[in-house]
């Protein structure tokens, strides 16, 4: 068997073999940064080659470490305890004085994403970011955990084998700049497990001063391991991917861009880590060729009072009802960014124009982009291969129009295009949302509005992140990521009769 020896140096143009029949170079600028100690990850689903410097793989290391000598001491931690520290940790967010600290802290992290052109929306801390922090915590005090419960029996004459729910791990996440997912993280803490996480630049002195003065009080308080929750204390996208690469680790959780997210992904898959993925999202909405006008205006509305991640992003209108759903759409769009005093921005399908006023290609609007105010055309052109494309808006309500043959061809649309994430069916008809559902190739459906789709307000169970089918549909779980959900099977028998033998 041929052996190895450590990397030590690399030179632009050698060239690496991915999965087994392709080959990649190794790019001027990384040949020429890299030195002995660093790491080169070649990642086959994305065909990027990474360079990871020695000083972002030790400081990974070291936090997985801690982690886990926190987990290996998880067992004689009681549910009590657990609880314990929730309670304290929502407390502590509570404290006036203490939030006042944060918000300071939080205060310079979006004046340092401004000043980058970052987007702002998710990264203030205010009353609302707070406020459910402390309502996602104290969800998790009385949430339900597999840790020892009894998930079978398997009864035999003279013995038993119960198959018991247990912890799994050490559960990693990276995030993006949102300092609230600091709390949803230690909800894998209920089932048992101790979290590693990285946080964005933009959030990343928010998520120290609230590890410093809420998270690490709380753990010490409810008699928790050190390193029963630690971060990553890097602002390099490089100490994301170390982290990722450390086979140490049971589950990662990535969440945020789509690109960030798939590069995460695979980085844990090639390193045999399990993989919870929430990045491209945005839900398409059809109407049927019955639709009720009124209801596809709610529908509509009410999924756009916010960008997030189940925000509409693609409205799918029969050919037959153009005439009469294209001017609800526009209006309802309207009314969408005029509760947030904005206009809106329509993308239309290439082919699809005729249907759209053509003084909306040419009128000039203000839309709020994270870099400011910025002067576009209402309407734009779009290909149809560019209908996954999620739109990122700040203020400004903007969605996609496809104009479709009828329901089939918006399934066949979505099934090719789109993240498979969301899809919502107005209709009246019955038969036609049967077929929509088996044919639909997404985790959630639904018949209304799209902001359903969140484990806290549809399943009132904390939610760790939301995953689309885009990798693939998730084995052995929803796509609610949730506390609950991160958790293995040991087996356990019990002898009546000591002489049972094969």
């Amino acid at each position: 068997m041929a052996g190895w020896s450590q990397l030590t140096e690399i030179r632009p143009g050698m060239t690496l073999v991915l999965g087994g029949d392709r080959v990649v170079e190794i790019p001027a600028d990384i040949a020429a940064n890299f030195a002995a100690g660093d790491a080169i990850l070649p990642i086959e689903a994305t065909g990027e080659i990474l360079h990871v410097p020695a000083a972002e793989r030790s400081i990974a290391g070291r936090t997985v470490s801690r982690a886990a000598a926190a987990f290996s001491k998880m067992g004689s931690v009681t549910d009590a305890q657990i609880s314990q520290f929730f309670e304290e940790f929502a407390a502590r967010l509570e404290d006036a004085s203490t939030w006042e600290k944060i918000q300071r802290v939080n205060e310079g992290d979006v004046e340092g994403a401004r000043a980058r052109g970052r987007s702002t929306t998710r990264l203030v801390a205010d009353e609302a970011l707070r406020r459910g922090m402390i309502d996602g915590l104290r969800g998790w005090i009385d949430a339900p955990s597999r840790r020892g419960a009894v998930v079978e029996t398997i009864e035999h004459e003279g013995w038993r084998v119960d198959l018991v729910g247990a912890e799994l791990g050490i559960v990693a996440f990276v995030f993006e700049g949102r300092p609230n997912v600091l709390a949803d993280a230690t909800g894998v803490l209920r089932g048992g497990n101790t979290v590693v996480f990285r946080i964005g630049r933009d959030a990343l002195g928010t998520a120290r001063a609230i590890m410093q003065l809420a998270l690490d009080p709380a753990l010490e308080a409810a008699g928790l391991p050190d390193g029963a929750v630690c971060l990553v204390d890097s602002p390099a996208h490089a100490a994301g991917w170390a982290l990722f690469s450390d086979a140490r680790i049971s589950l990662a959780v990535a969440r945020g861009s789509g690109p960030a997210v798939a590069t995460l992904g695979g980085l844990a898959r090639q390193a045999g880590i399990a993989a919870s993925l929430h990045g491209t999202g945005g839900a398409w909405i059809v109407a049927s060729p019955q639709a009720n006008e009124s209801e596809f205006r709610s529908a509509v509305v009410n999924s756009l009072d916010r960008k997030v991640c189940n925000t509409l992003n693609v409205a799918c209108i029969p050919r037959e009802r153009a005439e009469a759903l294209v001017p609800v759409l526009l209006e309802s769009l309207a009314q969408a960014g005029e509760r947030r005093g904005q206009a809106f921005k329509l993308h239309v399908v290439d082919g699809d124009q005729s249907h759209v006023s053509a003084g909306l290609f040419h009128e000039q609007v203000s839309v709020r982009r994270a870099e400011g105010d910025v002067s576009e055309a209402q309407a734009e052109l779009l290909a149809e291969t560019d209908l996954g494309i999620e739109w990122e808006w700040e203020e400004t309500p903007e969605v996609s129009l496809k104009i479709v043959d009828d329901i089939d061809h918006a399934v066949a649309l979505f099934n090719r295009h789109s993240p498979q994430f969301i899809a919502s069916l107005v209709s009246d008809d019955a038969s036609e949302h049967e077929r929509f559902y088996d044919t639909v190739n997404a985790p959630f459906v639904g018949n209304g509005f799209t902001r359903w789709v969140d484990g806290q307000y549809a399943l009132e169970r904390p939610e760790l992140g939301l995953s689309s089918w885009q990798s693939g549909r998730l084995f052995g779980r929803g796509g609610v990521l949730s506390g609950d959900s991160v958790y293995t099977v040991r087996g356990r028998v019990t002898q009546s009769d000591p002489d049972v033998g094969r």
